[in-house]
């Protein structure tokens, strides 16, 4: 294994939840006055903390969202996983691959701690993710494309960056792991490669991933 810390993202690496919370997203703005299309939403907000939606929306529009914006659309997310949401294909094989040959690994979302946990228990990841292996957004001060988090990561894992890869789907987490110092590798399975031009690597299927960071 070349790299000491394997970091995945979570939302359309781990568990496929992209599509799910991003139908939600854009449907919540649109009612609230601001009409966002799926494309919209994944092109603006696919992989960032949800301050990023305040603060375009704020930029745009110059009004500010409902004190409980964030607390009405994770009450709608939490219960579309618990009925829809499914690990991503080849997740559990990868798993099994690191732990089997002792490679660290953790997952580093912009998602909070407990969309996090709702969905590894929704989709059994749960049991390959301990509490010292997840970290948040709400762990540091600034979500991706910033690198706090995955710099937080790699200090608490007791790595150094230059040792980790981050396996990302998203252009900002893209940018937040090159930030970094890292190698990231980019998960093309719904971004257009184009899009994650900055990665060290891509590829489309995760079922390759361990063969690739061997």
């Amino acid at each position: 294994m070349r790299y000491d810390l394997v970091i995945f993202d979570n939302d359309g690496v781990l568990v496929d939840s992209e599509p799910i919370s991003n139908q939600l997203l854009a449907a919540h703005l649109t009612e609230l006055g601001h009409p966002t299309t799926y494309e919209d939403s994944i092109r603006d907000y696919m992989g960032s903390a949800m301050h990023r939606v305040h603060d375009l929306i704020l930029e745009r529009t110059g009004r500010r969202l409902p004190e409980d914006f964030d607390e009405v659309f994770h009450a709608r997310v939490f219960a579309a996983f618990e009925r829809e949401l499914r690990p991503v294909p080849g997740v559990t094989g990868v798993l099994e691959k690191l732990a089997a040959d002792g490679v660290p690994y953790c997952v580093a979302s912009s998602g909070s701690h407990e969309r996090i946990r709702v969905g590894h228990r929704t989709t059994g990841l749960d049991r390959w993710f301990e509490e010292g292996r997840v970290f948040s957004s709400e762990d540091v001060g600034r979500g991706k494309p910033a690198p706090d988090l995955f710099l937080y990561a790699a200090e608490r894992m007791g790595v150094a960056p230059e040792r980790c890869v981050v396996v990302e789907d998203s252009p900002l987490g893209v940018q937040a792991a090159v930030a970094a110092g890292m190698d990231v590798y980019g998960f093309t399975a719904m971004t257009p490669a184009a899009r994650l031009a900055g990665a060290s690597q891509l590829f489309s299927d995760l079922g390759e991933l361990a063969d690739l960071l061997i």
